[in-house]
């Protein structure tokens, strides 16, 4: 069984950054990504990473801003978000699948194929 635990949210002015962090115990999964919610808003993804080979994707509202990485012997993913804007702050959520796909697939987009969730964190980016 995977549990994912997330740190690192917090209030940030606009223009700052932050770094999420993803504790992953259990099996290692197949891929681990980062979803976010507002109030109102469906869940957006913001990036994925694949575990063995750290094959990348990112949302294209976070491209070239923030940056996924994992550490496979701590079993960490970060999320390294900078220059940040009003419009990231939500609830971060890890998230995390036995499988891997192919480096195009669009599942890796879609939270209804994650089978683990944590339980979250807020970021809130003020101006």
């Amino acid at each position: 069984q995977v549990q994912l635990v997330e740190s690192g949210g917090g209030l940030v002015q606009v223009g700052g950054s932050l770094r999420l962090s993803c504790a992953v115990s259990g099996p290692t999964p197949g891929a681990t990504a980062w979803f976010r919610q507002s109030p109102g808003k469906e869940r957006e993804f913001v990036s994925s990473i694949r575990w063995f080979d750290g094959n990348m994707r990112y949302g294209d509202a976070v491209k070239g801003r923030f940056t996924i990485s994992r550490d496979r012997a701590k079993k960490v993913v970060y999320l390294q978000m900078n220059t940040l804007k009003p419009e990231d702050t939500a609830d971060y959520y890890c998230a995390a699948t036995s499988r891997a796909w192919n480096s195009g697939s669009n599942y890796y987009s879609d939270h209804r194929q994650y089978d683990y969730w944590g339980q979250g964190t807020q970021v809130t980016v003020s101006s």
